[in-house]
């Protein structure tokens, strides 16, 4: 049985993917400084921006367990506005810096972290991106001191690979997270299309935000990626082509788009992940009726 560690595995996306990676086989240890909500992963509470805490959660663990196989980085103050710019920034990547470092010395070259949609240029209408459906391929225009150093995560992954070309490391750039009891508020969203415009209509239920990481674990490949994670549908009910006219008029589009299809392309994640979303919110909002 292959071992990870999640960090934030306690939180919104933590606990779904504590419990697909636990449903699939994998012996997981939490390290957050809350309890989760499956009993069945071991949980550890551990300060992320001491980096001897961090190096010891990947190496040994008393008579726990000793060595780990794979790690999932998900802890971080999880949005701009949350505390001071700088605490934010600081918190977040240090977190980062220690669990990338602690994996290169403690040999753990199967890293999976959770990056931003932030990263893309949010809020879409002041930070116009270059097309839609918008992807990996421009450069990122972080636009608040949580995006950037999300874009400094990137940086950072970039190079840790490059020194040691054995390493597979994966960002996986997560829409805004949701539980299906968040499905409840989107039929208020319907009655203006600007409320949910900064993020061009997207969203990620937690439990397809899952799958991707633990496909993330699986890809067989070395080196830095990132992959821009989404559902298949957009938060609204009409078209996404009648939505980007409306809204969008002056950015053209990359290719067509079809009936209610995300406008966070995860073309990539697909082909390269074998990523595929197997929830959406109006398929809760149907059983709630």
């Amino acid at each position: 049985m292959a071992r990870v560690v999640v960090t934030g595995g306690s939180g919104k996306l933590g606990r779904a993917v504590v419990s697909d990676l636990l449903d699939h086989g994998w012996d997981v240890v939490v390290v957050d400084s809350r309890p989760g909500t499956d009993e069945r992963a071991r949980l550890l509470r551990a300060d992320l921006t001491d980096y001897g805490q961090v190096l010891a959660a990947l190496t040994t663990l008393d008579d726990a367990y000793s060595g780990v196989d794979a790690a999932v980085h998900l802890a971080a103050i999880p949005a701009p506005g949350l505390a001071p710019n700088a605490v934010t920034f600081a918190n977040n990547v240090l977190a980062t810096y220690h669990v990338l470092e602690a994996a290169r010395v403690a040999g753990v070259r199967n890293v999976v972290w959770a990056s931003s949609e932030t990263v893309l240029g949010l809020p879409f209408l002041e930070q116009v991106p270059p097309y839609f459906p918008v992807d990996e391929d421009y450069r990122v225009v972080p636009t608040t001191s949580y995006s950037l150093g999300k874009a400094v995560d990137e940086e950072l992954a970039h190079h840790f690979c490059r020194w040691d070309p054995a390493a597979k490391i994966v960002g996986l750039r997560f829409s805004n997270v949701m539980e299906p009891h968040d499905y409840a508020a989107y039929e208020d969203f319907q009655d203006d299309l600007l409320e949910r415009s900064w993020n061009a209509w997207g969203y990620i239920d937690a439990r397809d935000g899952a799958q991707a990481v633990r496909k993330a674990l699986e890809l067989d490949a070395t080196g830095y990626d990132v992959f821009i994670i989404a559902n298949a549908d957009t938060v609204m009910r009409r078209p996404s082509a009648d939505l980007l006219a409306e809204v969008f008029p002056d950015v053209p589009l990359r290719r067509p788009v079809e009936g209610r299809e995300t406008l966070l392309s995860i073309d990539k994640a697909r082909r390269v992940l074998g990523y595929e979303p197997q929830h959406s919110w109006q398929d809760e909002a149907s059983r709630r009726s």
